[in-house]
């Protein structure tokens, strides 16, 4: 019988490809029955990435993938298998350091990820096994087990529910730790298995289950009422027993770690560029020193001078060859141009520096008791990069805090007032009504609005009457409905809660209705509409249904619809969230066969959700429409602000919400998206519908919008943003039916004009508005404009799961962690409190974060040129015989000890400008956007500097060795001298230029500056000053120490260090006198400004939304 009926509830069809069979208890249904143990993942969670054995090779293999990795390991290799002018130690010390330093971070992180999964793994469970309960560690659950869960207890895979403590079978579960949402769901045990509450009754089920096989979608599965997610937390019910269906990584929470697409910021793209043109200097150097090589080397004595005779060996080797090997050495010589340890640098920095978001208290929220978090720290500076926002608006510009209003019964409008009259409400609270609908239809409405809905109470005692009301909690995954059922309340309807499978409703004459809650159609942003069906005590079965407008008219009687519609467009156009409310009865015959074709829905292992969906569609039909609710959503704390920060910074901010366009389109110019000034753009239903030809009415809006934005705005794109301030603002507010119309028009050659048209027309606009949006659709925008010809970067930001799509779409993606649940939050790469914070974390933080990285990559590039060019220009003086400048050592020190750590001090700590300054004027953002500060022009400026300065380095020293003797003793300095004395000027020049380019100093940035100088003299010092045995030669001993010994020398390397500086110094002071001009010249603006300013004519909260001037 179980078989039978678990069969029945859970499968509903024959068993067929893609789903699985589970026995209860792992036990045969019958004793004749051969019963074959079917192989299932165990209950292990991974989400480690490398074991003890594979992390090795495994980390190898990701790192080399890297370019510039793998091209110092291919010159290692050159080094090692040809004779090549330096040691392999130059080249695979560094290298061996990034990979250390890098494979440490991976490991550390993925060390950290097998902790999380042992914690998991061995934490206690209790098994049903032989009538007893069995301790054993989570990970040896097998599915088929019986598995007893007690109070506050996380479910340790996915279990179908069998039995709980209470006498109807019902469990209370939260879902935080998987969606966020932390109110209360309701689960129901299986009816046939209710009964079973002990270990003796559960042991002695013979019953099979068979379900669909894992599917990661949260919400699409054997019923969510009966199945209990791993990760979910029992509360408010004793003990419960649950049968493991899923385990291990076949549980939904394990198949929804799918990992994010990779995302990557314009600085990478600049910096592999960047590598592509360094990579083109370095071959261009071989090249050429190989050609003058074997140019220099075709006179004879050139050739092979008498001190240097060649070998039999040599005089044989085939001279293609020869060349060959020549430009590999060159290669070899000239590869520090390229700096490995940039990459490692990089790393560093955006992971230390991704700390400052999560250490700022500006971002920390009282109410919620958590500040920022940041999921991936690859995209801090692509935060100042930022050139559309697209926001949600519902729990994004408002609070998504309900508070019911007014509602429309019948046509006839009722609102609370401050004085009290008679009507609706004759016990509790005063109300203000025009005419009156009739007290059966009141009531009615009143009851619709207790029962449709998924509300739960919470109480610390029994409820058992009206004294008890008012100790009544709501909890709900919808600030909606908790808003709708206290507006009932306050109306003398009182929902009391849920008991053995009733609804329980207090009337306005103190008495309590009981309704048994036959099926709940529950909403989805498709159908926009939720309904149940409830029988009353006389037997009579109902349907209420509740949704927007555009979901419910079209299901109701037309001559219903008139009064209604009128209180709804009002509502809408007062910035109030509107619901219409209809019902309809049901004669017992028709609710025989809905309930069987909701069942069979139900227990369908494919296309469930269609089957549901017509199922939902086929009931929720000619309904009577009783009346519709507003309530209000406030704006956010400062949103307004924010969203004017972002419009003077440049940005372009669409919003894109599901809402009416009414109620989308006066909360935008609350929040200050539109401007009084602003002229509208409307491409919506209500525009188009005007004519017969949808298609044709729309080409015609388009091609008119686009000639007056065309004929209004310049051509140019960089100055589209300074002419927002100069010529008329425009914004455009489109409809998800209209956006359709544009991108899946009939013909494909129309669709994609439409689309090229409207692209057009959105580019000249400073705001979009986007309403009844579907979550593909906001998507499908955000991929739109980032597609556009310059690939703009987007950032999208919302707070519910809707807007997930959206988020994973665009180049940066922030979550508020609101009250819709966090998938938002899980889902994004940033996530705050508010919308406020937006404003400081892309103005500051993302100016910073750009100004740093920009500044750490162009360094780069530039101290290794200064350092590999007069290795370059050493070669016309030493007849391109490959010798090297400068030591072994010294190659190898210079990017991992001498340069590395003031650079990255300053990536970190540097603020050119003051934080509170780049709040305040959000025009400053301006200036580093379009990877301002990473163009051909900066670019061109840093490589040409590093080539003035390596030349001066150079040429200055061998001008300085034209004396015969640099000491009074006579002795002349040889070529190890030479190059000590280019290297010594070439760190103190690049460390210095560092120190003029910082504003912001702290004990940091003078310890790593000072200190690295301090430290090179030490080693110069030490590495000179002992006779190492294990080197052959002993070329640098005293070397040093020697060369500090003559005034010349320290003479020379100071104006050397001089020379190299002074263009840098004199455009320090050339900025300095134009900043301080420029400051005079605005405070004498703003003090004759001051004189002839006069208040505004019309202040912005005065204008009333009605007012249709301004919309074409």
């Amino acid at each position: 019988m179980f078989r039978r009926s678990l069969n029945r509830f859970c499968a509903g069809e024959e068993k067929r490809v893609g789903t699985r069979t589970v026995f209860v208890g792992n036990h045969p249904i019958s004793e004749t029955e051969t019963y074959i143990a079917q192989r299932f993942c165990d209950n292990r969670i991974v989400s480690s990435k490398y074991t003890l054995w594979n992390f090795l090779p495994k980390n190898l293999f990701e790192q080399f993938r890297r370019i510039a990795n793998f091209y110092f390991l291919i010159i290692f290799l050159v080094q090692v298998t040809v004779d090549t002018p330096t040691s392999p130690v130059t080249s695979g010390l560094p290298l061996f350091f990034v990979i250390t330093v890098t494979a440490i971070k991976q490991g550390y992180e993925d060390w950290l990820r097998h902790r999380a999964d042992n914690e998991v793994n061995k934490s206690t469970v209790y098994i049903i096994e032989n009538a007893k309960r069995v301790r054993k560690e989570s990970e040896k659950i097998k599915v088929g087990d019986v598995v007893e869960v007690q109070a506050d207890e996380t479910f340790p895979c996915d279990l179908i529910l069998l039995s709980s403590c209470t006498t109807d079978g019902t469990c209370y579960v939260t879902t935080a730790s998987l969606d966020g949402e932390s109110n209360c769901k309701t689960h129901y045990a299986v009816r046939d298995t209710i009964a079973l509450c002990t270990a003796e009754s559960i042991d002695r089920l013979r019953a099979a289950i068979e379900c669909e096989q894992p599917q990661p979608d949260l919400y699409k599965s054997l019923g969510p009422e009966n199945l209990l997610l791993k990760g979910a937390t029992l509360k408010n019910t004793k003990k419960i027993y649950g049968v493991a269906v899923y385990t291990g990584m076949e549980t939904k929470m394990a198949l929804n770690y799918q990992g994010k697409s990779q995302k990557r910021s314009a600085v990478e793209k600049s910096i592999n560029a960047f590598l592509i043109v360094y990579l083109f200097i370095l071959l261009t150097k071989a090249a050429v020193c190989t050609t003058l090589k074997y140019i220099w080397q075709s006179t004879p004595h050139n050739d092979e001078p008498w001190y240097n005779r060649k070998t039999q060996k040599e005089r044989e080797t085939f001279k293609v060859l020869k060349m060959f090997t020549d430009f590999l050495s060159f290669m070899v010589l000239f590869n520090f141009i390229i700096p490995v340890s940039m990459y490692v640098t990089v790393e560093m920095q955006k992971f230390l520096g991704s700390f400052f978001i999560s250490w700022d208290k500006d971002f920390y929220d009282e109410e919620i008791n958590e500040g920022a978090l940041v999921n991936t720290s690859d995209l801090n500076e692509e935060l100042g990069q930022v050139d559309y926002v697209f926001t949600d608006k519902t729990g994004t510009l408002t609070e998504n805090s309900m508070e019911f209003i007014e509602c429309s019964i019948d046509g006839h409008k009722y609102k609370d007032e401050t004085q009290e009259v008679d009507g609706l409400s004759q016990t509790d609270g005063p109300l203000t009504y025009f005419d009156k609908a009739d007290k059966d239809r009141e009531e009615l409405f009143l009851r619709a609005l207790c029962l449709c809905h998924t509300v739960e109470t919470k109480t610390n005692d029994a409820v058992d009457g009206a004294t008890e009301s008012a100790e009544l909690t709501y909890v709900s995954s919808s600030p909606d409905e908790i808003a709708l059922v206290k507006g009932a309340k306050k109306y003398g309807f009182t929902f009391l809660g849920n008991q053995n499978g009733l609804m329980r409703v207090e009337n306005q004459r103190k008495e309590v209705e009981e309704y048994e809650l036959l099926h709940t159609l529950n909403f989805d942003a498709v159908r926009r509409r939720m309904s149940v069906i409830v029988k009353t005590q006389g037997g009579d079965i109902l349907l209420f249904c509740k949704g927007a407008d555009s979901a419910v008219f079209p299901r109701v009687q037309n001559h219903e619809i008139e009064l209604t519609k009128a209180h709804v467009e009002r509502n809408a156009m007062d910035g109030y969230r509107t619901l219409c409310v209809a019902f309809k009865e049901i004669a017992p015959d028709d609710y025989e066969r809905i309930n069987r074709q909701l069942i069979e829905a139900k227990m369908a292992l494919q296309d469930r959700e269609e089957k549901m969906e017509k199922v939902f569609d086929d009931i929720e039909t000619n309904m009577n429409l009783i009346g519709a609710t507003a309530v209000e959503d406030k704006l956010q704390d400062q949103a307004a602000e924010t969203i004017e920060a972002l419009h003077t910074a440049g940005l372009k901010v669409w919003v894109l919400t599901g809402d009416k366009m009414e109620t989308a389109k006066s909360t935008c110019y609350a929040c200050r998206l539109f401007q009084t000034s602003t002229e509208l753009l409307e491409l919506t239903t209500k525009t188009i519908e005007e004519s017969e030809r949808k298609e044709d009415r729309l080409h015609e809006l388009l091609i008119e919008y686009r000639k007056k934005l065309l004929h209004e705005f310049p051509k140019s794109a960089r100055s589209l943003k300074k002419a927002w301030t100069e010529h008329q603002e425009y914004g455009l507010i489109i409809d998800g039916s209209t956006l359709s119309l544009i991108l899946n028009s009939s013909q494909d050659s129309s669709s994609n004009n439409y689309k090229t048209i409207f692209l057009q027309i959105c580019m000249k606009c400073t705001a979009v508005l986007c309403c009844r949006m579907a979550p593909l659709q906001k998507a499908q925008i955000v991929r739109m404009v980032k597609n556009l010809k310059g690939s703009p970067i987007t950032l999208s930001i919302g707070d519910g799961a809707n807007d997930v799509s959206m988020i994973l779409e665009s180049h940066v993606g922030i979550g508020i962690k609101g009250k819709e649940g966090r998938q938002a939050a899980r889902n994004s790469d940033y996530s705050v409190p508010k919308f406020k914070h937006l404003k400081k974390l892309l103005l500051a933080h993302g100016h910073l974060y750009y100004v740093r990285i920009a500044h750490l990559v162009q360094y780069f590039f530039y101290k290794n040129l200064c350092f590999i060019l007069p290795q370059f220009l050493y070669q016309f003086f030493c007849g391109f015989s490959q010798q090297p400048l400068y030591d072994a050592a010294y190659l190898t020190m210079y990017n991992i000890c001498f340069t590395s750590l003031p650079i990255l001090a300053y990536s970190l700590l540097e603020q050119h400008i003051h934080i509170d300054t780049l709040t305040s004027d959000p025009r400053l953002y301006m200036k580093i956007s379009g990877n301002a500060m990473l163009q051909l022009g900066p670019f061109l400026y840093w490589t040409f500097l590093a080539a003035f300065e390596g030349t001066v380095f150079f040429f200055g020293t061998y001008f300085l060795f034209h004396t015969a003797s640099l000491e009074e003793n006579g002795k002349v300095y040889g070529n190890w001298t030479f190059g000590t004395i280019v290297f010594t000027v070439l760190v103190f020049t690049v460390t210095l230029k560092l120190a003029l380019d910082t504003r912001f100093w702290t004990w940091i940035n003078h310890f790593v500056i000072w200190g690295s100088l301090a430290f090179y003299i030490f080693f110069s010092f030490f590495w000179g000053g002992i006779i190492w045995p294990f080197l052959k030669q002993q070329r640098m001993y005293f070397v040093f120490a020697q060369m500090l010994s003559s005034v010349s020398t320290w003479l020379a390397i100071i104006l050397l260090i001089f020379v190299s500086l002074f263009p840098e110094i004199l455009l320090i002071v050339l900025k300095n006198v134009r900043r301080r001009s420029a400051r005079r010249n605005l405070n004498c603006r703003r003090a004759s400004d001051s004189l002839s300013t006069r208040p505004s004519v019309r202040p912005l909260l005065l204008r009333t939304f009605s007012d249709e001037s301004n919309v074409l």
